[in-house]
């Protein structure tokens, strides 16, 4: 049985960064409510950047959040935060391709199932363990879906 689910690491980073954009922007609130050392229009774009930044990341970490299992000829997605559970069988797989960039001497790969009900599903390897093993068993089961690019 394959298992991918997101990385620890990705989300302790990601949740670092809310943490500290969520700091700032409270120490920007505070610093106008008390003492305004600075002109008006510093804490309006401030606080107005800051908000937009994190909800992007927010967003990037609640899309991310994914499962997927596969085995048995059987493939299950599981979207915790919209409360989905998808079941396909390798039937239902209509192709897969994988996708390879190469950015600072590190190689970025993206599998991108589609399935007969037109749902896409993407999963990475920088974000999701397990990855390597997917691809292999996609290899293994269903070499002939593959789009090759």
């Amino acid at each position: 049985m394959v298992s991918c689910k997101p990385k620890k690491s990705t989300y302790m980073s990601l949740g670092i960064v809310v943490l500290l954009l969520f700091t700032g922007l409270s120490y920007l609130l505070y610093d106008f409510y008390h003492s305004r050392e600075f002109p008006f229009l510093f804490y309006l774009i401030g606080s107005s950047i800051i908000t937009v930044v994190l909800l992007l990341v927010l967003i990037k970490m609640m899309a991310g959040y994914k499962f997927l299992a596969a085995g048995k000829e059987k493939i299950e997605i599981w979207l915790p935060l919209k409360g989905q559970r998808r079941k396909y069988t390798l039937g239902d797989l209509l192709a897969w391709q994988e996708e390879e960039v190469v950015a600072n001497k590190k190689v970025f790969k993206q599998l991108i199932l589609v399935f007969s009900d037109k749902y896409s599903f993407a999963i990475s390897n920088h974000e999701h363990l397990g990855y390597d093993d997917l691809r292999r068993y996609l290899m293994k089961k269903s070499s002939k879906k593959r789009v090759k690019s």
